[in-house]
């Protein structure tokens, strides 16, 4: 595993973060508790020491199973957990800080987000009270995900944001234009979520192995519609094409590409299969020409505008 340095702070995370949505269950059809355990303690031994959570995965089951896998590891691993919308009032902030702490069995998170922007409470205060928690040692570095360019900066006046984390991938690429320039300006670190675009980027869906069931949260999301995976369809092409000659799967090309971006910190990847969670590690060692990285922008510019327009 290769590592780097979380914008202007002390934390250097993986370049592969372990992602643990999956693992709350809820949207996602859940493994057992043990098979996510042991998947968890599998992405430590491969090197994987930072993993991802949230206070809202599984009404915190997420958190819980994170704790159990890490028990022991504190020192060698970085955790990030994150506080729902409904929770940024000051006083629910640190209920859910000190809540998600005894979850995590742990007495500090190494980032923590807000996980989405709330209109109605004031960024000010919620902010004010994240400061708090930093200053206290209950937190070491202050995230914010899902935040348009705007909320960023008026974010940035009542805090320090050391990290961001938004949707990027080759499916989704609307950081590019204004977010990623004022990270890189203001040295915000980025980690992305969907870095496989939920498992589209595989290229299962268009190989004929996998279909999204009727009860599945991908259902409706506007890259699992029929008329937009047959848009996807070149892009997926491709991805097999520079997997076949480098002999790796589409998924590692994908997380490599998003490993060549100058801006990015780490990609979150989420997984309960130790084959699949083996062949993401593998991904920061799959390197690509110029010409692969420049045919991978094209072809994926040429299909989003084809969704998106």
């Amino acid at each position: 595993m290769k590592y780097r340095q979380l914008g202007n702070t002390d934390i250097q995370v993986s370049e592969v973060t372990f992602g643990c949505w999956e693992l709350g269950g809820g949207q996602w059809d859940k493994q057992s508790d043990e098979v996510n355990i042991s998947a968890i303690q599998k992405a430590f031994e491969l090197g994987i020491h930072t993993f991802d959570t949230a206070e809202g995965y599984g009404q915190g089951h997420s958190e819980e199973i994170v704790g159990q896998a890490l028990e022991g590891k504190r020192k060698d691993c970085i955790i990030a957990t994150k506080v729902s919308p409904s929770h940024l009032k000051p006083a629910d902030v640190r209920s859910s800080a000190e809540t998600s702490l005894k979850r995590l069995c742990v007495d500090y998170v190494d980032i923590y987000y807000i996980h989405w922007p709330n209109k109605d409470i004031p960024l000010a205060d919620t902010l004010s009270e994240l400061n708090k928690l930093k200053d206290e040692g209950l937190i070491r570095a202050i995230g914010a995900s899902n935040f348009s360019i705007d909320l960023l900066k008026e974010a940035s006046n009542y805090a320090r944001i050391d990290v961001i984390q938004p949707e990027y991938s080759l499916l989704h690429r609307g950081i590019e234009p204004e977010i990623i320039p004022y990270c890189q300006e203001n040295h915000i670190g980025i980690m992305s979520y969907s870095s496989i675009a939920k498992g589209i980027l595989t290229g299962a869906f268009h190989n004929g192995k996998a279909t999204v069931k009727e009860t599945d949260f991908r259902n409706n999301r506007r890259l699992f519609l029929p008329e937009h995976l047959e848009k996807e369809q070149p892009l997926i092409d491709l991805l097999k094409q520079i997997a076949e000659t480098k002999q790796v799967t589409l998924s590692e090309i994908a997380i490599s590409w998003l490993l060549h971006q100058p801006a990015l910190t780490s990609a979150i990847v989420g997984t309960q299969n130790e084959k699949h969670l083996a062949e993401n590690t593998r991904a920061i060692d799959v390197t690509l020409t110029a010409d692969e990285l420049k045919q991978l922008d094209q072809v994926s510019t040429q299909v989003l505008s084809g969704i998106d327009g």
